[in-house]
């Protein structure tokens, strides 16, 4: 029996669930669920799931990184009496690190020695994304030196767009050189999507055709091509795209020349290993929502009167317009369905009435009924009988780790 601990390290955050895999080839399933938040706001705190067994915000003392979040973690499921499956931690058979850029790897990678070096590498490329789950995953190695390590890629499931999508029109010399391109995130949560909206039509996924937006702090839209991504809003890195709680999204480039003459210094968060410039921290961590309403919480920002707030709210509104529309026209307009996805995709029924409201044109109608009602199905239809399905689909990106790592797919 395989036991597989799927992890997503956050800069404030540890997240680990735990699967069990009975024999590979079959999905897994969920046995506890664990994390510790409050990293970067002290005190630590401790959230655990497992049956009836719950735990919510714990305070915990003496943590003070990811990787000691992760080693309270290991403890606390090799002391849960309730957790048979985990006597020791030679009983954890696999580590399931979700790493934000991938670079070129196409598919998730078993970490050995070369792989760590090569991952540590592309940090430059996005050094406020893969540093906490490199931590994460050095971690492991040494508190579990029986489990296989294994990387998946927010970035492999766009390893389909055509070059001249991920292509910038820049020096082609130089792009090569620096691996200036367009690589595209949250794929994990996209391929998620599109196998789950592919059962729920009862189609083939090699057949299904969707725009997909995964709404969240961090927000994204893709457009799928039978079951492939043709195009992903993010960019060389997850800033490019839809605004999100601290992020710009998409900018005239000279902008931040003209918002600070030090663009080009090194940020205070910077360190010797971690070489963060005051244009990435400024459009990366105080951009966005935060910049324009002074909150990162978007149920405040939808139910405020608050002019700051509406026009955050429109803006966004505006941005995720503009990403249909382009991507319903390169799929020429052979689309099955518009899927909402993300914890804000997912909640905020009055965001996806106004794009709707926006989008009878394209043939996708929501019925207000539907849409007001919780979502609780894995995908769940919001729409009326219309030229094309309007859906919410509850991602689950640990899941989608812990089901490839189960059926074998793409591990080598």
């Amino acid at each position: 029996m395989a036991i597989i601990l799927s992890i997503n390290s956050g800069s404030s955050s540890v997240k680990v669930s735990i699967y069990k895999s009975a024999a590979q080839g079959h999905p897994p399933t969920q046995l506890a669920d664990a994390s510790i938040s409050g990293l970067t706001a002290p005190p630590a705190q401790l959230t655990y799931e497992r049956g009836s067994e719950e735990i919510k915000n714990q305070e915990v003392k003496g943590i003070r990184s990811n990787e000691d979040a992760c080693e309270y973690i290991l403890d606390h499921l090799v002391k849960d009496g309730g957790l048979s499956e985990i006597a020791s931690r030679d009983d954890i058979t696999h580590a399931c690190h979700r790493v934000v850029h991938g670079g070129d790897y196409p598919a998730a990678h078993v970490i050995d020695e070369d792989t760590y070096h090569h991952l540590q590498d592309l940090t430059d490329l996005a050094p406020l994304h893969n540093a906490s789950a490199l931590a994460i995953v050095e971690a492991c190695m040494k508190a579990l030196p029986k489990a296989k390590n294994i990387a998946y890629f927010d970035s492999s499931f766009h390893s389909t767009m055509p070059k001249e999508i991920e292509t910038y029109p820049i020096d082609p010399e130089i792009a090569k050189k620096n691996k200036l391109r367009k690589y595209g995130f949250h794929g994990i949560s996209y391929a998620f999507i599109t196998r789950s909206v592919a059962e729920f039509l009862k189609k083939p996924e090699s057949e299904t055709s969707i725009i997909a937006l995964h709404l969240g702090s961090g927000a994204s839209a893709c457009a799928v091509k039978n079951g492939q991504s043709l195009d992903n809003s993010m960019g060389l890195t997850p800033l490019a795209g839809l605004p999100g709680a601290t992020r710009s999204g998409d900018v005239d480039p000279s902008l931040i020349f003209h918002f600070t003459h030090d663009a080009g210094k090194p940020s205070p968060g910077s360190t010797k290993e971690l070489h963060i410039s005051t244009a990435e921290e400024i459009l990366n961590k105080k951009s966005g929502w935060k910049a324009l309403a002074g909150t990162t919480d978007f149920g405040t920002i939808s139910s405020s009167s608050d002019p700051r707030c509406k026009l955050a709210f429109d803006i966004l509104v505006d941005r995720i317009l503009g990403f249909i529309g382009s991507y319903y026209v390169k799929l020429e307009g052979k689309v099955d369905a518009l899927v909402f996805a993300g914890g804000i995709g997912e909640k905020a029924a009055l965001l996806r009435k106004r794009i709707l409201e926006k989008c009878r044109c394209l043939g996708f109608e929501v019925d207000d009924e539907k849409n007001d009602k919780a979502i609780e199905d894995v995908v769940q239809d919001i729409g009326k009988e219309a030229r094309h399905r309007t859906l919410v689909c509850q991602t689950d990106e640990q899941f989608e780790m812990a089901r490839q790592c189960a059926v074998g797919l793409q591990t080598k």
